[in-house]
Order: structure tokens, then C-alpha cells, then sequence
């Protein structure tokens, strides 16, 4: 029986699947792992942990599927999917890690954001031009830096050559294929597209970038594509295996949903992440999101790219319910808890721990909930948390709109992000005239500080907002529903009731985006409360497959098609219909509308609150 085995290496912890000819599971296994935390807002793993972890999932799973199946089974190829952007660097010489890899969500280099972006021409947004990403303590050079400058150990090892420089995908594949013992050093393009080093265009390394951050190429891996053989598995069970493809968690959900270029994936785990395959087209950012990659499906394919959205916080709030509130014994009693309660009797929970990520990028905001009374029970706050992450969705959502837009004719249903650019604004973006990807990402990085001022300008009037759209018939027609593109594929104009004709987008050749319609995926999704709130609050479809494990499906069928279990049309390919949920949105637009303006207020008051820590 042949089958393909996907390693899926998170936050919280570490699985390992196994598919059949079909890409259905046979078995799989799962481990958490112990977060560790210094200090508030700094998240550390320990790389042999999470190796040990991967090490026992592997066995785990392939003796499950063995008694599943009742025969031995062949693994054929395995795949790797992992938590993105998170830092490590170990010894060439000895193969252990010189310290802590430090976690995607930490936030301990904000003082060393702050300095590039005071330092840089184009402050924030200096990079954008080459890597499509701005400066954040979300990504791997900012981590490598705070390493090289605060932890002596890395600084000599980097100083003598001994440094070698990695995300988890990295120490991944060079513990699977021997370690110091001649494991191989390479990354995927994905993950390299997250570190802030990475020419988009070129898919190489940016020596300039190197040198500015002081980090030699010789530690550097090699960037490979998504789907191709990077080397052997040296021992174990599944020893002699090709190690076939590769991707960041949320490019391989991307791939593991199929969707095709101008559709939407948003994935709910640790963080909350949402992309949108945009093909061939290099698509610059000017309303907070990252221009990053999509999938790279072999050495001589065309990379395919994608816009993204990215939330710091989604389960990760459930678990601190959980683990530090201690208001819900486990994440399952979540929605049970949830629905003690019909809404929020009007608190609202903005989850920045450690800051804000798109579309704000807002390292010094902090978490707060608001609106709380006499009358607040734990039902109100733990549905706040809900809220919250889709009310994050959304605002990602409206912005992938603006940028993919090259014509709006009506407003947007909200003073939210999309009411930032006014009618001459707009002329002034449609009017920079063509040129390169590249060249348009610098001049469109400006109209971003213009829409940060204005996000603030509209919460401070929320109030008179929400009267307005009280009023005249005239002045509620300026709140139209979220907008519903025309549909194009399993999605057809008009399904649902409540989303009505308000944006009319014109997008690039042969660029269709099904704005109608979000595929989720992740752990998160089990929660039909939460897809439900999702749905309303965005007045859209909201689809949900069966097997929601899509970051671990994504890896196989990259590994799967190297190997040639399957083709390019059975990688790419929807399921049927009857393979997928569907939530319909249930309230109407116009409360959706008056719910995300209080959001939009409520996320005014948590800025800039890091130094009450201080």
C-alpha cells in the first residue's frame, strides 16, 4: 500500500499524517510541545524538543497506519509543512542548536524595528520594493540580529563560520537527513520568503540585505522549491524516504485548499492567517498586507504569489482562556461557553499580547477588553474572543480587496479601511501610471501612513457613523454589504440573500477573485459558533472542508506530485461539493456594519500601551 507521509511542525505542537493513492488520512499523530516565555512577549522552542517531537510523531503514526490497514505500508515520499518564520541557528560542527529558536510571535526585537525604521529611507516600509514584507518583528532577520547582538555563543559562531542560519523547515530536513553527520541545508521558498531576505522577483538571496543585517551566506540555506527531492530520511522508520516537498504552513493550506488564483484561504490555528492566490502576478501591498509566495511546484516551475493577511493571535487566545484566565477547562468547551450567551452584551476583546499584525503593524498596541459591566459574565468574554478573530478577518479581508482593485465604484460597508481612500485619493493611486511590480510597491507604500491616520479618525467618530447609518435611506446607502464578486466557479451571484451589489472591483487580466466565498481550514474551524460568527460578521459564504487538517494535505500533495504518486490535475483539482460545509451568513448587513465600526473603536484604545509595562 503506498502512501505519502506529512510531517505538519507548529507552534503548539508537532503531527505527522499518512495519505493514501486517494489524499485521504490512513493514520495520524500528534504531540504538544512546552512554550517557552522568558519574558512577557517573548516565546522561545527548544529545536531538540521539537526534533524529538517530529522523531516520535513519525513512529507513532506510521505503526497506526500499519494497523489501520492492516498490512505494510510503503511510504513513498514524505512532506514537510511547518510553523513559519520562527529562527534558529545551530553549529556546523556539532549540530546542536546554539540557542533557542525564537518564535514568529515574539516580539523582543521591537526596539531593533525601531531603529531600522529611523535608520532606513522609506521607514517601514524600506524593504517592501525587494522582499514585499515590512520591517516587523514578525520576521527571521530581525530575530537573527537580536541573536547575533544579545546571545555571545551565536555571535562567535557566526564570526568564525560555524553559524548555520535556519527556519523549522531547515532543521527539519537537516536532522532527517543526518545532522552533522552530512544533513542537508536547505529552505523552500516559501519559508524564505518570511525571513526579509529573499528577492521575491529572483527567488534568491539579496546579498545587499545580508550584509545589512551582518549575516554571512556561507550560513545561509539553499533556497529550493516546493516540490522537488532535497535528500533521504537517514534512520528510522520511514528511513531511504524522499524528503519531496516542503512549504510554510500557510502556503501548503493554500495549496491543500486547491485554490486557484483569486480565491481565498483563511487558516485558524495559533494565529489566524488568511491568503490570496494572485498567480503569476507580483501584487505590492498599500493597506497592510505582505506580498509574499504562494507555491513554487518544482525547480523549473513558475512561482505562483499571493497577498496575506496575518492575525498574531486566534486559538492562541483560546488557549489563554484556558491556561492563564482559567474561565474554560479546555479549548472543545470553548463554543459550550460561548453560547451561554446569544451576543457580547458589548464587550469587545482587541487580543494584541504583543502587538498588532495586519493590517495595523502595530508592535506597541496591547490587549484590552472594553465594554465590560456588572452584567459581563464569562460567556460575554470568552464570545468576545470569538468575535475578535473574525472581526481580524475582516479588516484583512477589506484591504486584500483594495489592493487587488483597480476601479471602485461605490463605497465599502463600513468606515473602515477601505472608507480611507476618498474619491481623489483613489484617482491618485489609479493614476501612478504602469511599471514593474517592484517600482509600484515604492510608490504605493505612502498612501499606507494616510490609511493608518484615517482607521483612527474613523473609530474616533464611530459614533456619529452608527447614527448615520441610522438615518435617511441616502445616508445607510453609504454602508453597503461586504462586496460580493462576480462568481465564477461552485459559488453562484445572489446565493446569499444578505450580501447586495456595493464594490464593484476591476482586477487584472485573468485575474478573477471570488470575493463571495472563504475557504477555512485549521483546528479552529471545528467551532461551528465561531464559523457562523465568521460568515455574519463578513456577509459571505464561509466553506469548510472535512478534512480541515489542509497544512499537512498541502505538504503531501507537493511531495506526492515530486514523487509522481499524483499528477499536476489531481494537486490542483477541488474536491466535490459534498467534501465541504457551508455557513450562510444569519444577521444582516446592516448590524454586521454597526458591530465592526464598534470593533474598529474599540482597536483605537489599545495603541500604544507597551510602555505601561515598562
Amino acid at each position: 500500500m503506498e502512501c505519502i507521509a506529512a510531517i505538519d511542525q507548529g507552534t503548539q505542537s508537532t503531527r505527522v499524517f499518512i495519505f493514501d493513492k486517494n489524499a485521504q488520512p490512513v493514520a495520524s499523530h500528534q504531540e504538544q510541545f512546552k512554550q517557552i516565555y522568558p519574558k512577557a512577549g517573548w516565546c522561545e522552542h527548544d529545536p531538540l524538543v521539537i526534533w524529538g517531537s517530529v522523531q516520535r510523531c513519525i513512529e507513532a503514526a506510521v505503526a497506526a497506519a500499519q494497523q489501520k490497514a492492516g498490512q505494510d505500508i510503503k511510504v513513498v515520499g514524505l512532506g514537510i509543512t511547518n510553523q513559519r518564520e520562527t529562527t534558529l541557528l545551530w553549529s556546523r560542527s556539532t549540530g546542536k542548536p546554539l540557542h533557542n529558536a525564537i518564535v514568529w510571535l515574539d516580539n523582543r526585537t521591537s526596539e531593533i524595528c525601531r531603529r531600522w525604521e529611523s535608520q532606513l529611507e522609506g521607514s517601514k516600509d524600506h524593504f517592501r520594493p525587494i522582499t514585499g514584507l515590512p520591517i516587523s518583528t514578525y520576521f527571521s532577520a530581525y530575530k537573527f540580529q537580536w541573536m547575533y547582538e544579545n546571545v555571545p555563543q551565536v555571535a562567535a559562531a557566526v564570526d568564525s563560520g560555524d553559524a548555520l542560519f535556519g527556519t523549522v523547515d531547515s532543521w527539519i530536513i537537516y536532522c532527517l537527513t543526518g545532522g552533522v553527520k552530512g544533513g542537508v541545508h536547505v529552505t523552500d521558498v516559501t519559508n524564505a520568503s518570511r525571513t526579509n531576505l529573499m528577492e521575491l522577483t529572483s527567488l534568491s538571496w539579496h546579498e545587499p540585505f545580508l550584509d545589512l543585517f551582518k549575516i554571512p551566506a556561507s550560513a545561509m540555506p539553499r533556497i529550493v522549491s516546493n516540490a522537488e527531492v532535497y535528500g533521504h530520511v537517514a534512520e528510522g522508520p520511514l528511513a531511504g524516504v524522499p524528503i519531496a516537498g516542503c512549504l510554510g504552513d500557510q502556503m501548503a493550506a493554500l495549496l491543500g485548499q486547491r485554490a486557484a488564483p483569486g480565491e481565498a484561504k483563511n487558516t485558524y490555528g495559533t494565529g489566524c492567517f488568511m491568503l490570496l492566490n494572485t498567480g503569476s502576478q507580483l501584487t505590492p501591498s498599500s493597506h497592510g498586507l505582505l506580498t509574499t509566495l504562494a507555491h513554487q511546484l518544482g525547480p523549473d516551475a513558475s512561482p505562483s504569489y499571493a497577498l496575506e493577511g496575518s492575525v498574531a493571535v486566534a486559538g492562541l487566545g483560546v488557549s489563554w482562556l484556558r491556561d492563564n484566565l482559567r474561565i474554560i477547562d479546555s479549548a472543545d468547551e470553548c463554543e459550550t461557553v460561548a453560547n451561554l450567551v446569544p451576543d457580547t452584551g458589548g464587550v469587545y476583546f482587541i487580543p494584541a499580547f504583543g502587538g498588532l499584525l495586519a493590517p495595523h503593524w502595530e508592535e506597541d498596541a496591547r490587549g484590552a477588553l472594553l465594554g465590560m459591566t456588572a452584567f459581563t459574565t464569562r460567556g460575554h468574554v470568552v464570545r468576545a474572543l470569538l468575535e475578535a478573530i473574525c472581526f481580524q478577518t475582516r479588516e484583512v479581508l477589506e484591504a486584500m480587496m483594495l489592493d487587488t482593485s483597480q476601479e471602485t465604484k461605490a463605497r465599502t460597508l463600513s468606515r473602515g479601511l477601505s472608507s480611507a481612500l476618498n474619491d481623489d485619493q483613489q484617482q491618485q493611486h489609479e493614476q501612478k501610471g504602469p511599471g514593474s511590480p517592484v517600482a509600484a510597491m515604492l510608490h504605493k507604500s505612502a498612501s499606507y501612513a494616510d490609511h493608518k491616520a484615517s482607521i483612527a479618525a474613523a473609530a474616533r467618530d464611530a459614533d456619529a457613523a452608527e447614527a448615520a447609518a441610522n438615518g435617511s435611506p441616502e445616508q445607510k446607502s453609504d454602508h453597503s454589504a461586504f462586496p460580493a464578486a462576480a462568481a465564477d466557479g461552485a459559488v453562484a451571484a445572489g446565493v446569499v440573500d444578505h450580501v447586495a451589489e456595493g464594490l464593484e472591483v476591476k482586477v487584472a487580466p485573468g485575474f478573477n477573485m471570488s470575493l463571495n466565498l472563504l475557504r477555512v481550514d485549521g483546528g479552529a474551524t471545528h467551532n461551528d459558533t465561531l464559523m457562523q460568527l465568521q460568515s455574519d460578521i463578513l456577509q459571505v459564504l464561509v466553506q469548510r472542508p472535512k478534512f480541515q487538517e489542509t497544512t499537512a494535505l498541502g505538504a503531501a500533495l507537493a511531495a506526492g506530485l515530486t514523487v509522481g504518486l499524483w499528477d499536476e490535475n489531481f494537486v490542483l483539482k477541488h474536491p466535490s461539493a459534498e467534501n465541504y460545509s457551508t455557513f450562510r451568513p444569519s444577521v444582516s448587513k446592516e448590524d454586521a456594519a454597526k458591530r465592526f465600526r464598534h470593533w474598529q473603536k474599540a482597536v483605537s484604545r489599545c495603541l500604544d500601551l507597551a510602555d505601561l509595562a515598562t
